[in-house]
């Protein structure tokens, strides 16, 4: 009887290679439910609360470099707490159809900046309004509470991957992974053009450029997981630059997919500078959940992740 284990191990093996999606079933799943997310995401809302760890300027002490005194102090980091009320919504002024974040700050390091409902009733008349004035308002306003390097739309990464977002990525299979408990497969995707990438600011320049990075879906039925995208570019003052970040999605209770945490990080000459840890609490339909309605929901174009 020996013999029939490896038997047995082999047909185990085969019924779990054919179980797995191909590559085209998996870009199927993935684009259906970057789809349903697009649908739904003017409609949605949660509690963002970002932790940002950034180094901080030497003081005017400097110690003699490799001295004891530099050893005993290290890089400087700073520690902010962020709360905010948090959507989508889109500029109506633009012409475009692109969901975007919108945010309204409640609590900086503890201090109460305005109630949750004060904080709503803001987002609805934001994104009323949905002009580029009010967007710029906004993110000026959670810049200004001494965050550096802020990253934002990157928790909306899912919508690259739309049927029509497809057409504008190179996708290859790279193997098997694990997400927690759920085994994965993975794939590498980076966009074709720098017009369908992201938009980084750095001091007083600007570009765009492509993103790349790893997509992971579920393995016995394509369901996206985790997104990590990265780009990379030297300034003009010779710097290397590089922004990466990685998502996190998760079924609602609504029956779509919804971010859970991004893990953004700025890089200068492959030395961390800042570190930002976005959180969301489980999302709330404004229909059903408060009194906020944005009314009907908009057509799509999918929008890179910009950098502020």
């Amino acid at each position: 009887m020996a013999p029939a284990l490896p038997a047995l191990l082999l047909l185990v093996l085969a019924f779990q290679a054919l179980a797995q999606p191909t590559v085209a079933q998996v870009l199927s799943r993935v684009s259906e439910e970057a789809e349903v997310l697009a649908q739904n995401a003017s409609k949605i809302l949660t509690t963002e609360t970002l932790e940002q760890r950034s180094v901080m300027p030497p003081n005017r002490f400097r110690p003699r470099a490799g001295s004891e005194a530099e050893r005993a102090i290290g890089p400087r980091m700073r520690v902010r707490e962020i709360v905010s009320e948090y959507t989508y919504g889109t500029l109506r002024e633009s012409g475009s159809s692109n969901l975007i974040e919108f945010r309204q700050v409640t609590s900086v390091d503890g201090r109460k900046v305005q109630s949750p409902e004060n904080a709503r009733r803001a987002l609805s008349q934001g994104i009323l309004a949905a002009d580029d004035r009010i967007r710029k308002r906004m993110l000026e306003d959670f810049a200004k509470n001494g965050l550096v390097d802020v990253a934002t739309d990157y928790a909306l990464i899912l919508l690259t991957f739309t049927r029509r977002g497809l057409d504008q990525l190179d996708i290859a299979p790279l193997g098997k992974d694990q997400v927690g408990a759920d085994a994965a497969l993975t794939l590498s995707w980076k966009q074709k053009s720098a017009e369908s990438g992201a938009l980084e600011f750095h001091g007083g320049e600007s570009i765009r450029l492509p993103l790349q990075g790893i997509l992971w879906v579920r393995a016995y039925d394509g369901l996206p997981l985790r997104i990590k995208a990265w780009m990379e570019y030297t300034d003009k003052a010779k710097q290397e630059i590089r922004d990466d970040a990685t998502i996190d999605y998760a079924m609602s209770a609504h029956g779509f997919l919804t971010p859970v945490a991004v893990v953004h990080r700025h890089l200068v000459n492959r030395v961390m500078m800042t570190e930002n840890l976005y959180r969301y609490d489980p999302f709330k339909l404004f229909t059903t959940s408060t009194e906020i309605k944005f009314g009907d929901v908009p057509s799509f174009i999918p929008a890179p992740p910009v950098k502020k």
